[in-house]
């Protein structure tokens, strides 16, 4: 397929399903309700998902803790690619997905994207196509196998396993599937809004070869600059009842921040023909801006560096990943005064277009967020703007180093795995 005869499918897999998705009031949830004790919000299975609250306190100042609902998924889900040769080349089988959350509702996906839950059928739809390749070892060679963390502001301790499985055998193609090239998916990869989050955080994983004869940092300096940041962060994080949440509103149909800000918990009633359940309803997240996603590069000795910084996040497993070197959303730092807006923020603002090296819009996991979109971009800057010693927090890293811990798990973001994949795939260019 090509990648023109890509965007007429991709159009296609939409007109031939019925898609649609309501806002509800939490009253019209099916088979979710608020717990009358906890307030938690969840499933009558027990199983999907809850959402609870969370009560964060960051070192010993007494603004540097919070209280926010969180998401409350224990089981680990399957994100898998199907890898083949064709001619020699390898294609990857991805598949027109929906989601409820999607701008556009239909993005390209792995060929497997599921919850235990999903996949063990507690929602007694329809088998999940293409499980057995990544449950069975024996039926293919695998390429990438790894945990990895999804976004810890809005998960408690949420991983997914992350999969490449080369095949050998002819594997039958779905109506809503279709082989690619990395190449192909790459410059898919430069379309907004087009490969979903899902897709991404795989190919972030897939092994890539890099030229590069020096590094500023050797890999061990590195990895003792990653654990002195993880064993001085003094993170507290306690699970404790939505119902106790405090500076959040819970009302008929929204759960919101009293300020306006952050994110709120909503409710939808979805219709997806293409689905193994064709009709559910569910709660959602839904950020309360477009967030602000960044790498910024320059070169060292002719090899291309990464700044990346070591993050903060509540719902993360081990305190800190390696996150981009700017991840905000403005609308939540509008109040505030410029020495407590994040560093390099000024670098992903009216950039000068001889410096932006990638610069698309990507919406996060449909699944559980609502129309959670990003701007992400790569900017390249000089001395005078990413000092090569940078501040506390900080480090410059090169891409085949980051390539290396992606086949670790919790070392790199959801946020930061999206641009590698940019990078692994040649969607970007450093």
């Amino acid at each position: 397929m090509s990648t023109g005869e890509f965007t007429r499918w991709l159009h296609e897999r939409a007109r031939a399903h019925r898609f649609q998705v309501d806002r509800i009031p939490f009253a019209h949830l099916d088979g979710w309700a608020f717990d009358p004790a906890t307030g938690n919000l969840g499933h009558r299975s027990g199983r999907f998902f809850t959402v609870e609250g969370l009560h964060v306190t960051v070192g010993t100042e007494p603004s540097a803790q919070w209280q926010q609902p969180i998401i409350v998924q224990p089981e680990v889900g399957i994100l898998g690619i199907l890898a083949k040769e064709f001619d020699g080349v390898l294609h990857f089988l991805m598949q027109a997905k929906m989601e409820p959350g999607n701008p556009g509702l239909i993005q390209l996906s792995p060929t497997v994207q599921a919850t235990r839950s999903n996949y063990t059928k507690v929602h007694q739809g329809a088998d999940v196509r293409y499980i057995e390749f990544f449950t069975d070892r024996s039926r293919g060679r695998v390429l990438v196998d790894v945990l990895q963390s999804e976004h810890g502001a809005w998960f408690s301790l949420k991983s997914n396993r992350n999969m490449i499985v080369e095949v050998a055998e002819e594997v039958p193609v779905g109506d809503d599937f279709c082989w690619l090239t990395l190449g192909q998916i790459g410059e898919l990869l430069r379309r907004d809004n087009t490969v979903n989050m899902d897709a991404r955080t795989v190919l972030a994983c897939a092994p890539a070869a890099f030229v590069e004869p020096e590094a500023m940092h050797s890999d061990t300096d590195l990895l003792s600059w990653f654990t002195s940041e993880r064993a001085r962060q003094d993170v507290r994080v306690e699970r404790i009842p939505l119902a106790r949440v405090e500076g959040w509103r819970r009302a008929e149909e929204s759960i919101d921040h009293a300020q306006g800000r952050y994110f709120r918990v909503m409710a939808v009633s979805v219709q997806a023909g293409s689905r193994e359940v064709t009709s559910w309803t569910q709660p959602l997240f839904e950020p309360r801006g477009r967030g602000v996603v960044g790498f910024v590069v320059r070169r060292f000795h002719g090899v291309p560096h990464i700044l990346v910084s070591a993050r903060v996040e509540a719902g993360f497993r081990d305190t800190i990943e390696l996150g981009p070197t700017v991840q905000f959303t403005p609308e939540n730092y509008a109040h505030l005064p410029a020495a407590g807006r994040p560093p390099f923020q000024d670098l992903t603002t009216d950039i000068a277009p001889h410096r932006l090296r990638y610069d698309v819009l990507h919406s996060e996991e449909g699944g559980r967020f609502f129309d959670a979109v990003s701007r992400y971009l790569i900017v390249e800057a000089d001395e005078s703007q990413a000092p090569q010693q940078p501040p506390t927090g900080f480090l410059w890293v090169t891409p085949g180093q980051l390539n290396s811990l992606v086949r670790h798990g919790h070392y790199l973001n959801v946020q930061g795995r999206t641009l590698l994949s940019a990078i692994n795939t040649g969607a970007a260019v450093l």
